[in-house]
């Protein structure tokens, strides 16, 4: 058995090529034309259904040379999207994501605190990770973009033009970005 999957040719059972991921997602696509995907969604429900959508939409997002799916911020939106409506069952309000995503940044500025400021970690806090959290709020971020129609490539990017316009003699012209002792001043 062969699938194809956006000119990335992988091959089934003997090797899981690029990621495994990608081959679990292609044979759930497959499924989705057959009879035995309606009666594995009769018998199974609302579980594999999900998992059949998600795996359907990691199909439909853009996949590199080497089998790796591109993490665009389109295609987290996607995906976020997708998990959100399947898992999730629905997005929470705007303002509820607004203050999760509050909380989220509260849980960063505590790990910001103990391993870069003054403060020391507590013992229960020992294994909080900086990337989890960061990731966090992305997600939450992402959320509140997909529900606000915005499209944060386009965001990011006029943001970044922005920027380079109001602040290219700004920063440049900042003694304190050249002094030893930063922002401490």
């Amino acid at each position: 058995m062969e699938w194809t999957i956006n000119r990335t040719r992988l091959r089934g059972r003997g090797n899981l090529a690029p990621t495994g991921l990608v081959v679990l997602a292609s044979a759930l696509k497959c499924l989705l034309n057959s009879k035995l995907y309606y009666k594995l969604t009769h018998c199974i429900g609302k579980v594999f259904t999900s998992v059949v959508n998600i795996a359907t939409i990691l199909i439909d997002i853009k996949i590199t040379t080497d089998g790796l799916m591109e993490y665009t911020l389109e295609n987290c939106q996607k995906i976020v999207d997708e998990w959100v409506n399947s898992v999730g069952v629905r997005y929470f309000s705007e303002l509820t994501n607004t203050a999760i995503l509050m909380e989220e940044v509260g849980e960063l500025a505590r790990i910001m605190a103990r391993r870069f400021g003054d403060q020391s970690f507590k013992d229960n806090e020992e294994d909080l990770n900086l990337a989890d959290e960061i990731a966090d709020i992305l997600f939450v971020l992402i959320c509140l973009a997909n529900q606000t129609g915005v499209q944060l490539e386009d965001a990011f990017r006029q943001s970044i033009l922005k920027k380079t316009d109001r602040d290219r003699d700004r920063h440049a012209n900042n003694p304190k970005l050249f002094s030893d002792s930063g922002a401490k001043e």
